[in-house]
């Protein structure tokens, strides 16, 4: 055959193809490469052809499928002839192809397997010559660079981007051999402008340039710190070796390691806990300081060598001593340390300390923090203290878990660790304002502490290990007993604090508070002195609650409004200046006098009687006025009981002539308004009944009863019988005696029934000037629990029926 009848195998490709999926990266024209082939269907193909003329076509998917079909391929794709075929053993065959041009798929043939396709090819588009043998040079240049830093180039891959002559072939080899996304590659694959196709290669170039030399930065910076420590860790060890041939004291490690070794042999731990911390110990000696994981350790280990281990010691206190600190700490409360002598009398009689929980409640203010602390110090015990209130997450009790960032032992570890005594007194202040939240439920958890058969082995989430918190004498706090759970209250035993007389809180003003004040306010002692009545005036106008708090508010007002008094008073006159400028020995006469005459401003003494009090004050908050609105007609007198310790509670009813009706407001509960339904119904019965209101009344009239102070929400069945009194009084338009106060529930059939808080109540009742009160008679054995000092001058009424307390109130 003459030269001039040779064909490029190009112009004699077939227009139909057997299409092969390719699930890699395509692969481009003028490449020699193996390919392996394990589909059946895509087996069968390969014979197939290879028994003819050996061209197939090779298109890649757009999204791996199990059994792709032509619409799952892109539409451009590479023709290549198949040089040699191998068969394997699984079934699949290896073949060698070499790919010869690039097609486009203009018709699918057969959707199914064999897939055939009509194809046309598409040939490159060459433009300025000038132009693209720039781009050519420039696409070497920068190619020789990323092989010559990157080891995965082969020298045989350097030589064959030299040897390739067309610009098309030099942007499509280096292409498949850059590392780019396989989109990216099968973009270019369908460019058939060898400019922009040369041109889109270049800034895959740059890309991988870019790459290359951020991961050369990197591996530099990590061979310098390898290099670093290596050098630092021969120095280290050196240094500990030249120290232990001169006898000089080892490394910080090492100290730590024989400390923790110490005390861990001290403590003779044994079973579970021997073995945990001994493995803790040999781990420790094990790591390096420079690890994470080293700091981690050595803090779980300080947190156990720092715990106190042993037994402690048997409880040696002095109940007459005891006796003597409360009574010094603490003005009143005579039944609170009546029960807390009991308490520590069992205690020295069991000399058992398991078990030991006491729960004060009382309104705030009343001095529950510190009794608990007049308790450890009369036992000779550390104190520690700490508040739940608001807490929703357990791990404040219980601890984290070591596997957390920062984690920290739990609150009852932690306390343990200050006091460093096995047997000291905790206070867990507010136990009743505990939350709960997805992080778990604080007051459960309390359980585990609290429980005297499981706190034995109390297992902390950050120790995790046995630890006996049970020699721990528990006092927990509470302003109401409401909202805290039935197990842990059958836990404790309860002691409550009712709260303050007028007399008491005087008494407990001259002994404590005001040399408190005085000292915290910058005064003298007895620079300020106060009268029986100057003080009853404060507990009564200004500080009615429950406790003394707000009368302590009370005094620092005072004297700091007087020191403000007596430094402004010296500065007019100049005194200040020359008491604190001055040098001594200038000035002669006339200085000593000023100096004099500053010394006894500053120090200079107040009476503070009731118009002082007031001065400094202002008018008095509260008033008697409550109990002076309490005997018009269709009002009374209640006692109720809070969080914040006893009360008075008035009630209001009126009538507005017009359609029949029951209107109730104040911001009542619902266990309330159905106590006015009640007082209401009896009412209607025994009003008609004796003829004090016929039917018509209550038809043609709106009753409206209302308890004042209406944002404060109320509730409770205790108010019965003083909102039926109130209904009778208006029906009646009759007030009550002068200075009555009730307390009761009312039945339907007139019956009234006992209530709580009868000691909180008398209390609020005394407080507020109360002569007379009407109790239910089933509440007469709670009058023994009430001070005798309380119920002086308070007359008290037990009653069975609602007739009984209409004639107490309106008489016969």
């Amino acid at each position: 055959m003459s030269e001039q009848n040779i064909v490029p195998i190009e112009q004699l490709l077939p227009n139909k193809l057997f299409i092969i999926p390719l699930m890699g990266r395509p692969i481009f024209p003028g490449i020699f490469t193996p390919l392996m082939v394990n589909s059946p269907d895509d087996t069968k193909v390969i014979d197939e052809a290879y028994s003819g003329d050996g061209i197939i076509g090779i298109v890649m998917l757009k999204n791996e499928v199990d059994i792709p079909s032509l619409s799952d391929l892109y539409s451009v794709g590479t023709a290549a002839r198949i040089a040699k075929k191998i068969n394997l053993p699984d079934g699949g065959v290896n073949v060698f192809i070499s790919t010869i041009k690039r097609f486009r798929i203009r018709k699918i043939l057969n959707e199914r397997r064999p897939m055939v396709a009509a194809v046309e090819y598409m040939d490159d588009q060459e433009d300025d010559t000038f132009e693209v043998k720039a781009l050519t040079r420039a696409l070497i240049s920068e190619m020789k660079e990323i092989s010559e830093n990157n080891p995965l180039f082969s020298e045989e891959m350097r030589l064959n981007m030299i040897n390739i002559d067309h610009p098309g072939k030099i942007a499509d080899f280096i292409t498949s051999i850059l590392n780019i996304d396989k989109n990216e590659q099968q973009r270019v694959l369908e460019m058939q402008n060898v400019r922009k196709r040369m041109e889109q290669v270049l800034v895959y170039i740059k890309k991988e340039q870019e790459l290359l030399r951020i991961q050369k930065k990197i591996q530099n910076e990590i061979n310098d710190r390898i290099e670093k420590n290596q050098r630092e860790y021969f120095l280290r060890e050196e240094l500990k070796t030249i120290k232990e041939e001169l006898g000089m004291t080892t490394d910080a490690k090492s100290t730590d390691y024989q400390n923790f070794k110490d005390k861990i042999e001290g403590f003779h731990f044994e079973g579970e806990v021997k073995e945990a911390v001994n493995s803790e110990l040999e781990k420790f000696s094990l790591m390096d300081p420079n690890s994470g994981e080293y700091i981690v350790t050595r803090n779980y280990l300080e947190t156990i060598t720092n715990l106190p281990w042993n037994d402690p010691p048997a409880e040696e206190f002095n109940l007459i001593e005891a006796q003597k600190r409360l009574e010094a700490d603490h003005y009143g409360l005579e039944d609170v340390k009546k029960r807390i002598i009991e308490y520590l009398a069992v205690r020295k009689l069991k000399r058992d300390s398991k078990g030991s929980i006491i729960l004060l409640v009382g309104p705030p203010g009343v001095g529950k923090t510190s009794v608990g602390r007049s308790i450890a110090h009369a036992m000779n015990k550390p104190f520690f203290r700490f508040s739940v209130g608001g807490m929703r997450d357990e791990a404040e009790i219980k601890g984290h878990r070591r596997t957390y960032i920062g984690a920290m032992p739990g609150k009852i570890i932690q306390g343990l660790k200050i006091v460093k005594s096995k047997a000291p007194v905790f206070m867990i202040d507010e136990i009743d304002k505990m939350g709960m939240s997805y992080q778990g439920d604080p007051s459960s958890a309390l359980l585990e502490v609290l429980d005297p058969e499981q706190n034995i082995m109390f297992r902390d989430h950050y120790l995790d290990l046995p630890f006996d918190v049970s020699n721990i004498l528990f006092i927990l706090t509470a302003n109401t007993l409401d909202s805290i759970p039935g197990p842990l209250m059958d836990r404790a035993e309860i002691i409550t604090l009712s709260g303050y007389i007028d007399m008491e809180k005087v008494e407990i003003a001259k002994r404590y508070l005001i040399p408190k004040s005085l000292n915290k306010n910058g005064l003298k002692k007895n620079q300020v002195k106060y009268g029986k009545d100057s003080l009853l005036f404060i507990a009564n106008g200004y500080a009615r609650e429950a406790g003394v708090r707000n009368f302590e508010k009370n005094l620092d007002k005072i004297h700091r409004k007087y020191a403000a008094e007596l430094v402004m008073n010296s500065s007019v006159i100049g005194l200040e200046a020359s008491v604190k400028v001055k040098p001594k020995g200038k000035g002669g006469k006339n200085e000593s006098e000023l100096e004099k005459k500053a010394a006894e401003a500053l120090s200079a003494p107040l009476t503070a009687d009731v118009d002082v009090v007031q001065k400094y004050l202002g008018k008095p908050i509260f008033n008697d006025d409550e109990i002076k609105r309490a005997n018009n007609p269709g009002t009374s007198l209640g006692l109720a009981w809070t969080s914040m310790g006893g009360d008075t509670l008035i009630i209001e009813a009126i009538t507005n002539a017009g359609k029949e009706g029951f209107s109730l407001t104040g911001q009542m509960g619902d266990v309330m308004k159905e106590s006015a339904s009640i007082a209401m119904s009896w009412i209607r019965h025994y009003a008609i009944e004796k003829g004090i209101s016929p039917v018509e009344w209550f038809e043609k009239n709106h009753i409206h009863l209302h308890i004042p102070e209406g944002a404060t929400p109320k509730d409770g069945p205790s108010a019965g019988i003083t909102m039926a009194t109130a209904l009778l009084s208006l029906a009646k338009q009759t007030a009550i005696k002068p200075s009555l106060a009730m307390t009761g529930e009312l039945s339907l059939t007139g019956q009234v029934l006992p209530i709580g808080g009868l000691k909180e109540k008398t209390v609020a009742a005394k407080r507020n000037k109360v002569k007379q009160i009407i109790i239910p008679k089933a509440n007469v054995r709670d009058l023994d629990d009430i001070p005798e000092h309380v119920k002086k001058g308070i007359a008290f009424y037990p009653v069975s029926r609602m007739e009984e307390v209409v004639e107490l109130a309106f008489g016969k």
